[in-house]
């Protein structure tokens, strides 16, 4: 049997026989895990997205617990409920990184208000003009398209969907590009000041 084959006749088993394709994972067999992949990813997101209201987040703990599933996927065919099973490990990924989440915030605003203090006052540190300079650096080194998409969405405020609109684009697009800006001006600008200034400055630019 060829794979095309070896993967339909996978797909056409039903629920109640689940525990053969659990079997034959516990086997190191691609093609059950592909099956179960498909479906069951949607099930998962919506878990997810469900707990923690943000389908970035969602889209991570799909792919963290699959990553799970096959990693542990010898002890898989013993599951007496693989449905049961896929919400508490769903459930556990999502409240760990909702976690992990909440201790990196915590962080950046702790060292946040240690060095703000530590500014001379009232001004802000944005209004500072060698800050601003650095900033309008990093965006200049931007692509056009990624430049255009961040000073809409981030200068002008625009939302996703009417920054597509305007650049012909679709939202998906808009959001890798201004993911790629997002990541190019952190990396321009921590390598150019000291890490706790740059906390600092990324902290007032994802605020805007």
């Amino acid at each position: 049997m060829d794979k095309l084959a070896h993967y339909r006749a996978l797909e056409n088993i039903e629920v109640h026989n689940e525990h053969i394709l659990l079997k034959r994972l516990s086997e190191g067999d691609e093609a059950a895990f592909s099956t179960l992949f498909h479906q069951y990813r949607d099930k998962i997101y919506t878990i997810a997205y469900g707990l923690s209201k943000s389908a970035t987040t969602a889209e991570e703990i799909v792919q963290d617990v699959f990553m799970k599933i096959w990693l542990k996927r010898a002890s898989l065919a013993a599951t007496a409920s693989f449905k049961d099973y896929l919400f508490i490990v769903t459930r556990n990924q999502v409240f760990n990184l909702l976690k992990r989440q909440a201790a990196h915030t915590a962080l950046t605003n702790t060292l946040y208000q240690e060095h703000i203090a530590s500014l001379p006052a009232p001004d802000t540190l944005m209004e500072h003009k060698a800050y601003r300079n650095l900033l309008q650096q990093a965006i200049a080194q931007l692509s056009p398209q990624q430049q255009q998409v961040y000073r809409l969405t981030k200068e002008q405020g625009l939302k996703r969907e009417e920054v597509a609109l305007q650049l012909g684009l679709s939202p998906e697009t808009v959001k890798v590009h201004l993911a790629k800006a997002m990541r190019s001006i952190r990396a321009y600008c921590l390598s150019r000041i000291d890490i706790f200034t740059g906390l600092i400055l990324l902290y007032f630019q994802q605020r805007k």
